[in-house]
Order: C-alpha cells, then structure tokens, then sequence
C-alpha cells in the first residue's frame, strides 16, 4: 500500500506541529528555569557583601573569644591554687584558734591578700609562685606558733600541714602587741 503525498504531506506537517510544541514546551520551561536561576544568582550576589561582612565580624568575634579563653584558662589554675593556699592558711589559723579557744586565747586571720602566680627558675625546676600578705590578731605566742607552723608547714599536735605539693617561704614578719602581718611565698611545682 503506497501512501499519496497527501498523507505524507499531512503527517509531515503533523509530525512538525509535535515537534515545534515539544521544542517550544522545552525551550518554554528552560527560559522559566533560567528566569528562576537569574533571580536566585541576583539575590545570591546581593546577599554576599552582607553575608561576607557578618563572616569577617563573626570570626573577628571567633578570634576575641578564643583569646579571652586562652587568658580565662591561663588565669584558672592561679585562681584556683590561690583559693587552696587560702583555705590551708585559715585551716591552720583555725586550727590554732580552735585549740587556743580552749585556754581563753584567741588567733584571727584578720586580712589575705594574694598574688597572680608566677613562674619561677630554681636550678632546672620551674615553679608556681604566689605572694601573699596575711595579717593575724591574737596571742604573741600562738602568733609565733602560727609562724612556726608556716616554716616548718606541719602542726604534729594537730596533724595538719599544707598540701603536698606546696613548700612556703615566709619572707617578712612585722609583729605588733596584738597580731602580726606575715610576707610568705607558696611554692608550687609546675608539671
């Protein structure tokens, strides 16, 4: 069966009519597509300048607050070495002062004032060092024993002392008919 140029004709212009609908179809969805594109490129490049700008701010903030954690850990230890030292200084005070009591006798730290650690060389060992000013009221005689206990850092009657890895150097002692104010340096090994 042979088909007359009309129909070849006919399905010709059929077969063009579909194609042209599916290239226009096509061509329709891709110049709506690049439409979308175009807009979300322009807003992207509007928002970068802003977007670069908080980066900058936020990492300049990122800098300041890795900083300020460096010096805050830095600063923790001595903060907390000064916090113990105290604590053995009024524990020592205290101890006196809760044995004094029983005679009628009296010892108060009366003012602690305390250094930021330092390190300090001695020979090949490195250690932390905190200067205090304690000043005490009380006994001449529990005063000089308070004194005692602080070179010698141990109270056999009592069985306290410092902590173990601590030494103290008492630099100066002022002595008044009712207390004393007390220099010492803590020692501290540094690891």
């Amino acid at each position: 069966m042979r088909l007359s140029r009309k129909v070849w004709i006919i399905l010709g212009l059929i077969v063009f009519v579909v194609l042209a609908i599916i290239l226009a179809t096509t061509y329709s969805s891709q110049v709506g597509e690049r439409r979308e594109l175009s807009d979300r490129l322009t807003v992207a490049q509007n928002r970068l300048p802003v977007l670069t700008g908080e980066k900058e701010t936020l990492e300049a903030d990122l800098q300041r607050a890795r900083s300020a954690l460096g010096a805050s850990e830095a600063q923790f230890p001595r903060v907390v070495e000064s916090i113990e030292y105290g604590e053995d200084l009024f524990r020592i005070a205290y101890g006196y002062d809760l044995c004094t009591m029983l005679a009628g006798l009296d010892l108060d730290l009366t003012s602690l004032s305390a250094s930021t650690a330092a390190a300090r060389q001695i020979g090949a060992v490195t250690y932390s060092v905190s200067s205090f000013t304690i000043a005490i009221a009380g006994n001449v005689d529990n005063i000089l024993k308070f004194i005692d206990a602080l070179c010698t850092q141990i109270d056999y009657r009592l069985a306290w002392s410092f902590q173990e890895p601590w030494s103290v150097g008492v630099n100066t002692v002022t002595m008044s008919p009712t207390g004393a104010t007390i220099s010492l340096d803590i020692y501290a090994y540094r690891r």
